[in-house]
């Protein structure tokens, strides 16, 4: 699986949106501004390549000082959320059986506006729910082989969920306390921008997923979530042609592309193998160490998710 990198027009668009300077010189003075930084905080790891400050830089928009607070806290999520990070090798079968029952390939082509697609959906409503963590946990490795390989960077992400098998008995493992660690993790830690979210194949039961979904999520991305009940909507929003072949496009069968996505995390077993040692040092960090209530305050009241 090769992704498609912006080229021509579009990287000048995409560097112009990102507010990127125009010089090399700049860049490269912004990235040794943060390595310094790096190197004078003591809790933090000193692992982090040029590549992936640059991913960080445009994607908090060269402001160095979101760029501190994304590292660390990309850092500190290691420490605070093992059950996302550790173990992270594709033939074990928790991960085996996610791959196998669901797709969720980022799609190798951009979009006119150089935004990266990601599909996500089960494939069969009367398979067993996987282990929550597991899921998100596989969404993570695929977020961190994107800074690696993502050398050019992109404008931004958008996510189409398809929701044709939800089900109610898939509800139960997806309790409050994990969808708040894990979209503090995506909006907190990594340096995504999340542009659009579609939902196809809507019912009742989507709706009430989407209104639970949406207080862990920040405002402009709540405004940023559209449901469609005929894909014909979504086209407006997604080329048809970069799309699998199952949604009308020309990019192939998905179950290819995630097989190929399959391939591809399996080459980074060794990688991820390394990195779980790479995480915050609590014990180290000036002042007082961040403790879980800080960072997901879990002592607080969920409203659950009820479904008639």
């Amino acid at each position: 699986m090769t992704l498609v990198q912006p080229s021509g027009d579009m990287c000048v668009q995409i560097r112009q949106e990102l507010r990127e300077p125009d010089s090399p010189e700049e860049i490269d003075r912004d990235i040794a501004l943060i390595r310094e930084w790096l190197d004078k905080q003591p809790h933090l790891p000193k692992d982090m390549d040029d590549g992936r400050i640059r991913t960080f830089l445009r994607g908090c928009k060269f402001s160095l000082e979101k760029v501190k607070r994304k590292l660390d806290m990309y850092y500190t999520m290691r420490n605070a959320v093992p059950e996302f990070f550790n173990d992270r090798d594709i033939d074990r079968p928790e991960l085996k059986e996610i791959m196998d029952n669901c797709h969720i390939p980022p799609l190798p082509g951009l979009t006119p506006n150089g935004r990266r697609v990601t599909i996500l959906r089960a494939l069969d409503k009367d398979i067993p729910t996987p282990n929550a963590s597991e899921a998100m946990k596989l969404v993570m490795m695929i977020g961190d082989i994107r800074l690696l390989e993502e050398s050019v960077g992109v404008a931004g992400d958008v996510f189409i969920f398809d929701a044709v098998a939800a089900s109610p008995k898939h509800i139960p493992k997806f309790t409050p306390q994990i969808l708040k660690k894990f979209f503090i993790c995506v909006q907190e830690a990594y340096p995504a921008k999340i542009k659009e979210i579609h939902v196809i194949n809507v019912s009742p039961l989507v709706d009430s997923l989407v209104n639970f979904v949406k207080p862990f999520l920040k405002e402009k991305i709540r405004n940023r979530i559209f449901l469609h009940s005929n894909i014909d909507e979504l086209y407006k929003y997604v080329p048809k042609a970069m799309l699998p072949s199952e949604y009308g496009g020309d990019a192939g069968p998905i179950r290819d592309i995630n097989e190929q996505w399959r391939q591809k995390l399996r080459s980074y077993t060794p990688w991820f193998k390394e990195q779980e040692n790479s995480k915050a040092n609590e014990s180290l960090r000036p002042g007082a160490p961040k403790t879980a209530d800080d960072l997901f305050g879990m002592d607080g009241t969920f409203r659950k998710l009820t479904i008639d």
